[in-house]
């Protein structure tokens, strides 16, 4: 008779790793929301809407509403998804809209229930003008590591991609939060509520990428060399850093080349450089910037 014992406790075994691993992506998801959601709040209830400007957006057009007809902000921004979610649905497929969901409730409750009670931000208008961007672009880095988002024209600009792939992101994103930015001119009254709301956006946009990539940013360094394999096992001695070198033919003048390429972080590029002009004074070095670099001796990426 076969014992098949062993292999239904294997398969429990396999059965309660994964649905521990749900559980623990979900409890990471649920921390990233909670730290996303309370600063992009911030950014919008605390600066924001008390100096009286739109920083773009929904939540930014959310705001005009709320200084016009003294409706709720989070709830607003609620209603103002409704039919963008239902447009841009097919587009973005159900996890990311599911996740995006719980990202705006968390939002909301935070912009409706926790928020009309807690000391705004009376100083400075410009000063809450930068601060609201910084707070709103790095609760979305928080989001969008976590493959979610603040809902809003994230729906919208993904939809708009699909359908005209030609357009760019970037130029959609602008013209859009640019729009709802120039329309606190006359709600607020105030010409210098665009020129809040722009700068705001513009220090939003730095916050996302610098949280995102900023952490990642190191050095490619491209050497074409006569010595690839004594640079690198050098490189390696100095650094512990591997490289990996590639057979090339130079164009004009046919002789075989070898290409390393070696990513390291900034402090070390130096140190590269300097060890292959040493041991190869004619080699021609090229040091370009990445934005990521993942991997072995760097960072892992996010799952």
């Amino acid at each position: 008779m076969i014992n098949l014992l062993p292999n239904l406790s294997l398969r429990k075994h396999g059965v309660n790793m994964k649905h521990n691993k749900k559980l623990q992506t979900f409890f990471i998801d649920l921390l990233f929301d909670i730290a996303g959601g309370l600063l992009y709040s911030t950014g919008i209830y605390t600066f924001a809407h008390m100096a009286d400007f739109a920083p773009g957006g929904i939540s930014g057009l959310a705001l005009i509403l709320n200084h016009l007809l003294g409706l709720p902000i989070g709830l607003m921004t609620l209603a103002l998804n409704i039919p963008l979610v239902i447009i841009s649905y097919k587009v973005v497929g159900r996890e990311f809209l599911l996740k995006t969901s719980r990202s705006m409730i968390i939002c909301t409750i935070f912009l409706d229930v926790i928020f009309p009670h807690t000391t705004a931000y009376s100083g400075s208008p410009f000063m809450a003008a930068l601060y609201s961007g910084l707070c709103m672009g790095a609760g979305m880095a928080f989001f969008y590591m976590r493959g979610s988002s603040s809902g809003g024209t994230d729906f919208l600009i993904m939809t708009i991609k699909v359908r005209h792939p030609y357009f760019s992101l970037g130029t959609v994103s602008i013209a859009i939060d640019l729009m709802i930015i120039l329309l606190g001119w006359p709600v607020f009254e105030n010409v210098d509520a665009v020129l809040y709301g722009l700068a705001s956006a513009f220090v939003g946009t730095i916050v996302l990428d610098k949280t995102m990539y900023g952490m990642g940013v190191g050095k490619l360094i491209i050497i074409i060399t006569n010595r690839g394999q004594q640079i690198a096992e050098r490189i390696g001695q100095i650094t512990d850093r591997g490289s990996t070198i590639i057979k090339a033919t130079g164009s004009y003048t046919q002789e075989g080349r070898d290409v390393l390429l070696c990513a390291c972080s900034k402090s070390q590029s130096y140190t590269v450089t300097g060890a292959a002009h040493e041991l190869d004074p004619g080699a021609f070095i090229m040091v370009t910037e990445t934005s990521e670099v993942f991997g072995e001796g760097f960072i892992e990426k996010m799952k």
